[in-house]
């Protein structure tokens, strides 16, 4: 048996949308959620977050938060883009063993374990992961400016784009357009929206835009097969096998399974877990690392 499950571990898992923080001794894990912990998007917030949930869980697990930092640790946050801003975060977090990456990492360990296979992981963001054996490819997670094809605020963005397209006339026009066009008003509430939208605004839209998609809905249709046709792309050039595993996770990866190719369709399967039992795993391996 490893000793090094036994030993008490930290484990963070932060995105745009929230951050989740476990305690962790064996099979005994405690966890907290707090809001939005991105660090390009705003480093101090994120901060903030993980001292929140310090707290909470310090609360929760009758510890001190100097116990709590004591333990190894390891941090998944997105917006972690490189070595700079993974040391500033190391500066500014109390923990005296960590480590620090994006959270994609964390999420491929959680979601394919030690499986040969890929993630397609749609949420607000996105992005494409292949593993096979220790190597791990990972691409996509640029944000929603640079990148996040296929994640449910690109589609939130591709309907109302292709609905100002139907209000210009160089789009026929489809019950998925007229209701965006109502609801917000034409194209002037349309344009004034998406110059303020918050990247989860956006992705509150596609719900709408899988439903329309499943009534037959030739917008909706097209923003699907377009997003499955980003997942297809960077699978493949990821180095993903026919016969090897493909999960699609977030809110709207699963509803991408029958825009996909065939060989990945016949390849899906269930996640193992979820992204924070991953960063617990890796916890655990740089708890392996740093004692005897």
């Amino acid at each position: 048996m490893n000793k090094h499950l036994h030993t008490l571990v930290l484990a963070i898992d932060g995105g745009g949308t929230r951050c989740r923080i476990a305690a962790s001794r064996g099979d005994d894990v405690i966890a907290v959620e707090t809001g939005s912990a991105n660090l390009s998007t705003d480093f101090d917030q994120a901060v903030h977050q993980i001292a929140e949930g310090l707290e909470a869980l310090a609360a929760g697990t009758g510890c001190t938060v100097e116990a709590l930092s004591a333990a190894p640790a390891f941090v998944g946050l997105a917006g972690v883009t490189g070595p700079e801003i993974a040391n500033r975060l190391r500066g500014a977090l109390p923990f005296r063993h960590v480590r620090i990456e994006d959270d994609r990492v964390a999420a491929v360990r959680g979601v394919l374990g030690r499986r040969d296979g890929a993630i397609g992981h749609c949420g607000t963001g996105s992005f494409y992961a292949v593993q096979i054996g220790d190597n791990v490819r990972l691409a996509g997670g640029w944000g929603p400016v640079l990148g996040d094809e296929a994640s449910a605020q690109w589609v939130g963005r591709r309907a109302l784009s292709l609905t100002l397209e139907a209000l210009d006339g160089r789009q026929r026009p489809t019950p998925l357009s007229d209701r965006l066009a109502e609801r917000f008003g034409g194209t002037a509430g349309i344009v004034r929206f998406a110059g303020s939208a918050q990247p989860s605004e956006l992705g509150a839209l596609a719900p709408l835009v899988t439903e329309s998609a499943g009534q037959g809905d030739a917008i909706g249709i097209a923003i699907m097969r377009m997003g499955g046709g980003e997942i297809a792309r960077a699978l493949h050039v990821l180095g993903w096998r026919p016969g090897q595993a493909v999960c699609l996770t977030g809110g709207i990866g699963p509803h991408y399974l029958s825009y996909l190719p065939d060989d990945l369709r016949a390849g899906l399967a269930e996640p193992e877990g979820q992204p924070l039992e991953g960063a617990i795993a890796l916890a655990q391996d740089l708890a392996q690392e740093i004692t005897p």
